[in-house]
């Protein structure tokens, strides 16, 4: 790569990682943001999006001292870009979402080389487990799978990490309102979720009553009292097992609840009342005399609270077919479980990629070089001065197979020549570089894959980035150029470092 911009594997996580050593902050910002871009869009290729980056606006440099205008190029860029998404699409291969053992290899080649492939499947079967659990139908073969909203990752220090598991439903750290009159355990619970307070509306501002006689007072607390049990009555007519409110609840509604057998949970989560109604297929309700009888939620098996440690956790779990589910994680430490929440994330990214998209393209650079060799093959029949720029970026692909066989040590102009040479011929898509030996191998029998929503997402990111930097040089990197008298003609050199001035300090003009 060579603009100096270090941005370290997972960058996002550590964002103090992110050194930056040159002039064009402003640029390296839009880099950097590249990677947050990707590792939100499909949570892997973060680095890639940012070698591919560099490298085109590397290459385009040279058009640029040749006066080509950058709209020129950013055509010639898109055109490839296209191009090479129509290559991916050729050498995809489909995998069959409900077969296990090929899913499972899929993930743990992701999560290989992280902390936790010491702990064999298990990471890779809880990301599965999770992942297809939470899956939406959307028709005509598309699915949804939202890890963000609907896949919770619970952390108790604690116990061994092989406890850890998905469960079918959610937990929350909430007990009952009222532990020694409450159940703490029912089975096939009917569930309400409210989000209003089952409290007496007190005034938006200080508001004083003024009261003249005795009686007023008693007048006034009975309407307070009748407008709770108004309340609770018409909850209690559905005749549910749980009632959880986002809000408050206050202690005649309790009475109310207890004396009916009901539990109560007040002053839950938003985001864990949403899934709460996922698993157990509730409606959340705004105001109790809207309740229907499809509000009510009956997918729960159990609902129970149990003591992990200290704390007390509400379960709904055993739910018929949840759309929600939490990860129960144990560890010795914060430290390790924040480690393995990690893992388990990028492994969950590459499993929600798979069901969503279920293709896949070659890893270890071989994708990249088949894209490069057709793009070159097809550069010749480009008319027009579009022609250099479309081949430049054909050549910019071959950045992320160089960076590997770089970082496996190995001889890089040998393998490169010895690659293209494979590839030439737009052959044997699956030739690529092993990156623990950096030897030529059948990335098929080494079962070296990619997924392929990471890989169009990271060239689309890649070249769209490059395409804007490239047209708002100047206004980025926000330095006045000095121009010497007269020489105001033509479209001026924008400065792009050379490897050489990477630890220059001579890069700001006075």
């Amino acid at each position: 790569m060579h603009a100096p911009v270090l941005v370290l594997k997972d960058s996002l996580k550590r964002e103090s990682g992110t050194k930056v050593h040159h002039a064009n902050i402003q640029a390296s910002k839009s880099m950097i943001e590249l990677s947050r871009t990707q590792d939100e869009e499909v949570g892997d290729g973060t680095t890639s999006v940012i070698v591919l980056a560099g490298e085109m606006l590397h290459v385009a440099e040279a058009f640029i001292d040749k006066s080509y205008h950058p709209t020129v190029i950013c055509r010639a860029y898109n055109k490839a870009l296209d191009d090479a998404v129509a290559v991916l699409d050729k050498i995809a291969m489909t995998v069959d979402v409900n077969d296990r053992p090929s899913l499972l290899g899929l993930v743990k080649s992701c999560i290989g080389t992280k902390f936790t492939s010491q702990f064999g499947d298990l990471i890779a079967d809880l990301a599965i487990d999770a992942t297809t659990m939470v899956g939406v139908e959307l028709g005509q073969g598309l699915r949804e799978v939202d890890i963000k909203k609907y896949i919770k990752v619970e952390k108790i220090p604690g116990g061994q990490l092989e406890e850890s598991k998905v469960l079918k439903g959610v937990m929350f750290n909430k007990d009952v309102v009222a532990p020694g009159k409450m159940k703490r355990k029912i089975l096939n619970p009917r569930i309400i979720l409210l989000d209003c307070p089952l409290e007496y509306k007190k005034g938006e501002n200080q508001t004083n009553a003024e009261l003249l006689r005795e009686e007023d007072w008693s007048v006034l607390l009975k309407m307070e009292e009748e407008y709770i049990e108004n309340l609770c009555m018409q909850i209690l007519k559905f005749k549910p097992d749980l009632v959880i409110t986002e809000k408050g609840l206050s202690d005649l509604a309790c009475h109310y609840f207890s004396k009916a057998g009901v539990s109560a949970i007040r002053r839950l989560r938003k985001t864990d009342n949403n899934r709460i109604a996922k698993a157990c297929g509730a409606v959340i309700v705004n105001r109790p005399d809207e309740l229907q009888e499809s509000d009510v939620g009956t997918g729960a098996g159990l609902f129970e609270v149990r003591k992990i440690g200290d704390e007390f956790f509400s379960f709904i779990v055993d739910c018929q077919d949840p759309k929600a589910c939490t990860i129960l994680l144990r560890g010795a430490s914060k430290d390790l479980l924040n480690e393995v929440e990690r893992n388990l994330q990028d492994a969950m990214s590459v499993a929600r990629n798979i069901i969503k998209n279920p293709k896949l393209v070659p890893g270890g650079g071989a994708t990249e070089l088949t894209v490069s060799a057709m793009l070159k093959q097809k550069s010749s029949s480009i008319e027009g001065i579009e022609k250099w720029p479309y081949e430049a970026a054909a050549i910019a692909f071959e950045a992320i197979p160089r960076t590997l066989a770089q970082n496996c040590g190995v001889n890089v102009i040998r393998i490169m020549t010895a690659l293209q040479g494979k590839h030439a011929n737009g052959e044997n898509a699956w030739t690529g570089i092993d990156g623990n030996t950096g030897e030529i191998a059948d990335m098929k029998e080494r079962k070296i894959w990619d997924s392929y929503t990471v890989k169009a997402q990271a060239f689309k990111t890649a070249i769209e980035a490059a395409c804007m930097l490239l047209r708002i040089d100047d206004i980025v990197s926000g330095i006045k150029k000095k121009q010497a008298p007269g020489a105001g003609q033509g479209p001026s050199k924008p400065k792009i470092e050379q490897e050489g001035d990477a630890d220059n300090e001579q890069m700001i003009p006075e």
